[in-house]
């Protein structure tokens, strides 16, 4: 019996790689609903949208089988990740506190981070922790909550840019990397070298991390690299040449759809290809990117700044006036920036046992000029996302299946959260 489970989690985990994707099947479902799709598929570049839906179908044991299908799927497009690239740091962060073997050391400990290069900064406090003290926790909560910038940078230097990448290529996620920081204007050297950290517990010091640096560059042979007609400087300037991503993140969509199924279902994975993660670590994982920022107390995030949708894309648009269904969760990562919005989703509806995945990325930038802060966001870009996810979610709804899931493990008490 032992056998025969090793060998159904291998072929799992063989056909999670080796599976290639419908092509047909959304297509003919965007093409025959024009009054929520043509927009997009009218235009030009039918704004650069990448889809990946992934059915879920569970045995008489629970465990999941995966189904895909795809529209415009290209690993070889390039599209700007945004904040999509914080969900793996913020795993390889996890990872890495559990590697390192060190007594003491937790998500926990106070971590002081210090500079040794030019640009560098310090963070010596947290006010937004219930301590006032920064740690990889509420950095995590931070990033899962709100998709806070900064909270990403620290654990960039507590990862290190040449573990994050080697990690990356340990989990076979072959079309991406992540070279630098967001939101500082990170780039050249400045990316390749990251801060020396202290940890402490009750003031006395349980590891330093030294600074680091990364010869590496990472090239990508990649298309769309090179964008639009013209660009905002640092200085508010306008630069009439194209925008140039070759130096940025890259992170495909289904690469993206790879590291949420690994998280979630882990069970479906050969153990060599299983993240390192304990199993609070997981339900750590998985507590905070299900809940809506306005549910914590601490970090706290209140209207009319934040609201429940700020961070769902998919079925809710981001909409800060969108009812929240209770019986629906999210488990997701969404990046937006230089007019991509991108949400990486598993979606849940507990009282009718629904499930599935689905990733996109759409983009509009009508005028063609990058970081001047016209982007339709709101007209083109959330209201495709929040169609899609609907539209996929009704379908879902009707769909058959022979085993209902037991979606218990997903289930959390928010608000006894602290």
């Amino acid at each position: 019996m032992k056998l025969y489970f090793t060998l159904l989690l291998l072929l799992t985990s063989i056909t999670c790689f080796a599976q290639q994707p419908d092509t047909v099947f959304l297509k003919g479902l965007l093409k025959d609903h024009p009054e929520l799709f043509s927009g997009i598929l009218n235009h030009p570049t039918q704004n650069e949208i990448q889809i990946l839906y992934t059915q879920i179908n569970r045995d008489k044991n629970n465990i999941p089988h995966f189904k895909s299908y795809s529209y415009r799927l290209n690993a070889k497009h390039y599209f700007y990740p945004a904040s999509t690239v914080k969900l793996p740091t913020a795993i390889f962060a996890l990872e890495k506190l559990k590697e390192l073997h060190v007594e003491g050391l937790t998500k926990l400990s106070v971590m002081i981070t210090d500079s040794a290069f030019a640009k560098q900064t310090k963070v010596k406090a947290d006010t937004s922790s219930v301590n006032g003290l920064p740690s990889i926790e509420n950095y995590i909560k931070k990033i899962l909550l709100v998709s806070d910038n900064d909270a990403f940078n620290r654990l960039y230097e507590f990862v290190g840019r040449e573990e994050i990448n080697r990690k990356l290529k340990k989990y076979q996620l072959n079309n991406t990397r992540i070279i630098g920081r967001l939101s500082v204007g990170d780039a050249g050297e400045s990316t390749k070298h990251t801060n020396p950290i202290d940890f402490f517990n009750n003031g006395k010091l349980v590891y330093h991390k030294p600074a680091l640096f990364d010869n590496t560059d990472y090239p990508m042979q990649l298309e769309n690299l090179i964008q639009g007609k013209a660009y905002m400087d640092s200085s508010d300037r306008l630069v009439n040449k194209p925008f140039d991503f070759t130096q940025k993140n890259v992170y495909s969509i289904a690469d993206q759809q790879q590291v949420l199924k690994r998280l979630l279902f882990p069970e479906a994975f050969s153990k060599e290809q299983r993240y390192n993660l304990t199993s609070a670590d997981y339900q750590f994982i998985y507590h905070y990117m299900s809940m809506f920022p306005t549910e914590n107390s601490k970090p706290t995030y209140n209207r009319p700044e934040y609201f429940p949708a700020y961070c769902k894309f998919l079925f809710y648009g981001g909409d800060s006036t969108a009812t929240m269904k209770p019986n629906i969760r999210i488990f997701n990562k969404v990046g937006d920036s230089y007019g991509y919005d991108i949400d990486n989703a598993y979606i849940v509806d507990f009282k009718n046992k629904v499930e599935f995945m689905l990733t996109a990325v759409v983009q509009s930038n009508e005028d063609g000029i990058y970081n001047d802060n016209k982007y339709e966001y709101a007209t083109v870009c959330l209201p495709f996302l929040k169609n899609l996810g609907r539209f996929i979610y009704q379908y879902e709804l009707q769909r058959p299946k022979k085993h209902l899931p037991d979606l218990t493990k997903f289930k959390f008490n928010y608000k006894q959260v602290k």
